[in-house]
């Protein structure tokens, strides 16, 4: 399967406060696997998005830059988050997420090599926390990625050289 003309379809812009029912949607559909496993009603489901999404938010708003904090548009639509920050020596890949209808599509792996070609041309690595079980780490090997280190029992920070 071929992969789409990415150039031409897909574009960057700077998430403003509007975009934060979005991007919680976003977030709640990332965990919904994990949520299927328990056994908390909709209402408690609901709760702890709002909860853990409001948390991530503002952790990230607070520790990072959030100039580079983009929302992904397929055809001016929204598709997904890429929030990146960027550092004397590496490029932080803070979240990328998309919605389930563009995944697995390559849109993922065009967005990174995107960033590969910055990092290149600035001499500095790309780096990205993943969790242990999360199946995009599989998509970061494939790009690279490799273990730099653990965080802690949950997180992995995954670093991408340029090659000389």
């Amino acid at each position: 399967m071929q992969s789409p003309d990415w150039d031409h379809i897909i574009s960057l812009r700077q998430y403003q406060n509007s975009d934060l029912p979005f991007m919680q949607e976003l977030y709640a559909s990332t965990r919904e696997e994990e949520l299927a496993l328990t056994n908390l009603s909709l209402k408690e489901k609901q709760a702890f998005i709002a909860q853990q999404f409001s948390a991530q938010y503002m952790h990230y708003t607070q520790n990072y830059c959030t100039d580079n904090f983009n929302i992904i548009e397929h055809n001016g639509k929204a598709v997904g988050r890429l929030f990146v920050d960027y550092w004397r020596r590496e490029i932080r890949v803070v979240d990328i997420s998309l919605v389930s209808s563009h995944r697995n599509k390559g849109l993922g792996t065009y967005l990174f090599n995107k960033l590969f070609k910055k990092a290149k041309q600035s001499s500095r690595s790309v780096t990205i926390h993943v969790e242990h079980n999360n199946p995009a780490k599989r998509l970061y090997e494939r790009l690279g990625f490799v273990v730099k280190s653990k965080t802690n029992e949950i997180y992995l920070l995954m670093e991408w050289r340029p090659k000389d």
